[in-house]
């Protein structure tokens, strides 16, 4: 009998490093299913080769809810939650409105929990539940300051996948905490080192190699360990 087709899910996949997963894993024979919010000519592309593509807010309960009903029976090797917003980070912390604070600190460190709690049962033995976090998110490396809100936001994303972690002891998948690099997205801006496509097959490698592996980690693309 031939082996089972690996399955991923990969959340927040309409463009940029998200789209750059969701293709590499396919490229590399993964069933995948992609999500985005609105309309995604790249994932409409991917869903040419056999991409299953769905629609979800992560900031909505009753969206998420919907998307774990569609996917009843479905059990996956990687859920990785790549949603994140970057708003306003240039600034510093005291000249960005709260309600900016409250949107990046839910969007990016609470909906990916809770996303992962509503699906870390269809997580299958041996599998890897992914976030994309930051070197930012690094409390330890940060002598500088500078983008505040999202580096805050990072760093909460961090405590709370390792609580996660934690309140989940008897789990059988991983968690991994992940830093892309400096890509060239529409995030990221111009001048970064990487384009998306190194980052993306480096994350991919990374998440293959560290399969079946249950201990909580922070990791850059190339697989290199980060302090917290």
């Amino acid at each position: 009998m031939p082996d089972r087709k690996k399955s991923a899910l990969i959340v927040g996949a309409s463009r940029g490093l998200g789209l750059g997963l969701a293709e590499i894993f396919l490229d590399r024979g993964w069933r995948v299913t992609a999500t985005r919010r609105g309309a995604s000519p790249g994932l409409e592309v991917l869903a040419t080769r056999g991409l299953r593509v769905e629609t979800v807010e992560i900031d909505d309960d009753g969206s998420v809810a919907a998307l774990r009903e569609r996917l009843a029976g479905e059990t996956f090797d990687l859920i990785f939650v790549v949603a994140g917003v970057l708003i306003e980070a240039e600034k510093p912390l005291h000249a960005v409105p709260r309600a900016v604070h409250a949107q990046v600190y839910l969007t990016n460190a609470v909906s990916p929990i809770l996303f992962a709690e509503r699906f870390a049962d269809t997580l299958a033995p041996g599998a890897t539940l992914a976030f994309m976090s930051s070197v930012l998110g690094s409390v330890a490396l940060n002598a500088e300051g500078g983008w505040e809100n999202y580096r805050a936001s990072k760093a909460a994303l961090n405590t709370n996948a390792r609580s996660f972690a934690a309140r989940h002891a008897a789990r059988d998948f991983g968690v991994l905490l992940l830093h892309p690099g400096w890509v060239a997205t529409d995030m990221g801006g111009e001048g970064a080192d990487l384009d998306v496509a190194t980052s993306a097959a480096g994350l991919a490698d990374v998440i293959e190699a560290r399969a079946g592996r249950v201990d909580p980690a922070f990791l850059d693309y190339r697989g290199e360990t980060l302090p917290w």
